[in-house]
């Protein structure tokens, strides 16, 4: 059974590697063959140890790859029509999530009535702008005019998967609620509609209303509810950077906390009854009151994987306890780890899924079994306990958050040493105590401000974090194994031999640029522009990308995460020109790179310097022409990279004028390599006569997908195709990568990294 089960988990992990999906029936023979495998791996179990345990392997990897990917073709089906992409339709169905609010408007997952071409979920954002006669809520049906869109994102090397996010949740389309014709509800839920979801959501909005949507009480409302888009932005920075974030979420603590409480109430009341007792003793009905009541914490809370998590976990816990059996922790591990792949396989790629179930595993690994519990009963050994399994799940989880998050924090032991007991002790009884007794809500929100305080100030301290370039996953296991060994009990000599495994992790580098080439990567970061550029030693971030609303922009969410996964350090930001779409990331980037500073040379002809043997020119604006009142496209800056073998051109946003002026002005000398199409692929740029002095060997144009804009333009395509150059677009490419040594070739992220849930945006008419 245990092979059987470690198999399935392989299956589902080779599964999610697919980049695209086999035909229907090679997963129903899949199913079918491990089915009839079954019985055969027991009779060879009885037999031979070793070969059963390999055909139960493959048992188990056939089941877990077959439902894994007959579910999968199953939501393919469900996909939206490509024929009501991007139109304008009047759909009904029904608000199946507390509505969160996001910047400039709300948003929530909607449930779509199956008309045809329709999938069954779409996350639909419904703008301030459009009125309503009242706010939308969980449970109720509603006609809304919408324009759907099939589910895309950004996609980046080491970046959030968006769209594998909006998969797992089983939601096939996004959109936005038009204004004509006006949102009609339909129906309010009646008593049985989404009970436990409604009832988040009031309490949500009345911690919220109580606390005058203080950043504090957006905090205490996540702890009860789940939300965690009621964070500010600001604070998730403070809590990442001190390693709290996990507690400002329902966390597995937390259930488990609540399931402690539960448990002990349950079976005090139950010893009330004599009757009670004599049909079944306390401590079991105790034992399952509090499961239960845990369940039901972690379903009103939102049903997150760390819940999900901890309820299984609790209740093969409480199933050993009720049978009077033991299991080593390996098994019960396996087994919860092996039901919650099966019950949510997508949920394999998560953060939040290894850490979870890593921390437990490190926990139990170097649990000291009967001599912690005694060293525990004794004075001190109680807070002994506490500061040995913070320390374990430090170290353990350290080398997994390089590979996840490129970042550790290094104050996290004393910061979680006080958030743990005040967050899970106080802060988040005194949420669950505000139901019935608001004026609880107002102390969890002061002692919420409290501990924000001190962890802002651990934050800003020298050294607070490591940030490392993102390691191989083999790296990342055997820095997980050393931390591990490291915590174990047992003498210290046997621990530092923890420690070898750690330096793969600690010393893990990108790979280097040599001397004399460079290598430049398109961000994929929307209708914008962002370029990184490497040489063997400097780093140059071309422009910063656009700003997403008031609480996200491109440098948060897109190029601090992508030059922290590379291991790279900015030694010069220029920006071409002052539109938003080019500067909305700036501030975040000089944040996190203060070498780059506010002020540096103006991006004017006649900049020019060297790095590690590679040539860097500013051939436009001239320096009369950089002045604050010109023209935003006329004035961008054109950047012409180069090292006597390749060449590439940035060019901002330029138009045609300024295209032909630099033709007239270097001719022949403009030839590159690599171009970056101007101005987005705008209508207003890319003159012949300009690519046909550039004469590029490969184009790439920065534009988001469906863009209100339609850059690229159809007839600047048309021009690319006559001249015979490939024109790469980021939404249908995600990051491009090119490099000096091969001038001919651009690696497209969605190519090179593609799973079959990304989606594949048909090229424009003519184009292959």
């Amino acid at each position: 059974m245990l092979a059987a089960l470690a198999g399935s988990v392989a299956g589902v992990a080779l599964q999610l590697q697919q980049a695209a999906l086999w035909p229907a029936g090679i997963y129903a023979a899949s199913l079918i063959a491990g089915l009839l495998l079954w019985p055969c791996a027991g009779l060879a179990a009885g037999r031979h140890r070793m070969p059963g345990l390999v055909l139960a392997m493959l048992v188990g990897l056939l089941l877990g790859a077959g439902q894994t990917g007959a579910r999968a073709g199953l939501r393919a089906h469900d996909a939206l029509a490509p024929a009501l992409e991007g139109r304008e339709i009047v759909v009904e169905g029904r608000i199946d999530r507390m509505p969160q609010h996001r910047d400039g408007g709300l948003r929530f997952a909607f449930d779509l009535d199956g008309a045809a071409g329709l999938p069954g979920r779409a996350m639909l954002f419904w703008p301030e702008a459009v009125p309503a006669a009242e706010a939308p809520h969980a449970g109720e049906r509603w006609r809304l005019a919408v324009r759907l869109r099939a589910p895309h994102g950004n996609l980046n090397p080491h970046g959030f998967d968006y769209e594998l996010w909006l998969y797992e949740q089983d939601i096939q389309a996004t959109g936005t609620v038009r204004a004509s014709p006006a949102p009609e509800r339909l129906a309010r839920p009646d008593f049985w509609a989404l009970p436990l979801e409604r009832a988040s959501e009031w309490v949500r909005d009345r911690i919220l209303a109580r606390t005058d949507g203080s950043s504090a009480g957006r905090v205490v409302a996540a702890l009860v509810t789940g939300d965690q888009s009621a964070i500010a932005p600001a604070d998730w920075e403070v809590f990442r950077a001190t390693g709290v974030a996990h507690l400002m979420s329902i966390s597995g603590l937390h259930v488990t906390m609540f399931a402690w409480l539960a448990a002990a109430v349950v079976g005090r009341l139950w010893r009330l009854s004599p009757r009670l007792m004599l049909r079944w003793p306390a401590p079991h009905a105790g034992l399952v009151g509090g499961l239960l009541l845990a369940a039901l914490y972690a379903g009103f809370s939102g049903w997150g994987l760390p819940s999900q998590r901890t309820v299984w976990m609790l209740a093969v816990a409480v199933l050993l306890r009720l049978s009077a059996r033991r299991w080593p922790w390996p098994v019960a591990w396996l087994v919860v780890l092996a039901l919650v792949v099966a019950l949510d396989p997508w949920g394999l790629l998560q953060a939040g899924f290894w850490l979870s179930f890593v921390a437990v595993a490190a926990l139990f690994a170097t649990d000291a079994g009967p001599l912690a519990g005694a060293a525990a009963s004794k004075r001190g050994g109680a807070v002994r306990r506490l500061l040995r399994e913070q320390m374990v799940v430090t170290l353990a989880l350290a080398p997994l958050g390089l590979l996840l998050f490129q970042q550790v924090s290094l104050v996290g032991l004393a910061a979680n040493l006080l958030a743990i007991p005040v967050v899970t002790l106080v802060v988040t009884p005194l949420g669950m105590l505000g139901i019935v007794l608001p004026p609880a809500w107002d102390a969890a929100a002061f002692v919420v401000e409290a501990l924000r305080g001190g962890l802002a100030w651990a934050a800003q301290m020298p050294g607070a974090t490591f940030s490392a370039a993102a390691p191989p996953l083999w790296a990342a296991a055997a820095g997980v194994a050393g931390g591990a060994l490291m915590a174990a009990p047992g003498p210290l000599a046997w621990r530092l031999m923890g420690l070898p495994l750690l330096l793969p992790v600690l010393l893990w580098r990108a790979e280097p640029v040599a001397a004399g080439e460079f290598e430049v990567l398109a961000a994929d970061v929307g209708q914008g522009g962002a370029v990184i550029v490497r040489t063997a030693g400097h780093v140059l971030l071309f422009d910063a990308g656009p700003r997403y609303g008031a609480r996200a922009d491109a440098g948060t969410r897109v190029l601090v995460p992508l030059l922290r996964a590379q291991g790279l350090r900015l030694d010069r930001l220029l920006l071409s020109h002052r539109d938003a779409d080019h500067t909305g990331g700036a501030a975040a980037v000089r944040a996190a790179h203060p070498a780059v500073g506010e002020a540096g040379p103006p991006c004017a002809r006649g900049l020019r310097w060297q790095w590690d043997g590679v040539d860097f020119e500013v051939l436009h604006p001239a320096p009369e022409d950089a002045r604050p009142l010109a023209p935003h496209n006329a004035t961008s800056c054109v950047l012409r990279i180069g090292n006597g073998r390749a060449s590439a051109l940035l060019t901002g946003d330029i138009e045609q004028p300024q295209e032909l002026q630099l033709v007239a002005d270097h001719g022949e000398a403009l030839r590159a390599d690599l171009l970056l199409v101007a101005h987005h692929g705008s209508r207003s740029s890319s003159a012949e006569p300009w690519l046909r002095a550039v004469r590029p060997a490969v184009a790439v144009a920065q534009n988001g997908w469906r863009n209100p804009f339609g850059h690229p333009a159809p007839e600047v395509r048309a021009r690319f195709r006559r001249l015979g150059i490939p024109l790469h677009e980021s939404a249908v490419c995600g990051a491009a990568q090119w490099r000096s040594r091969a001038p001919a070739a651009l690696v497209c992220e969605r190519q090179a990294a593609a799973r079959y849930w990304h989606h594949r945006p048909s090229p424009p008419a003519g184009e292959e």
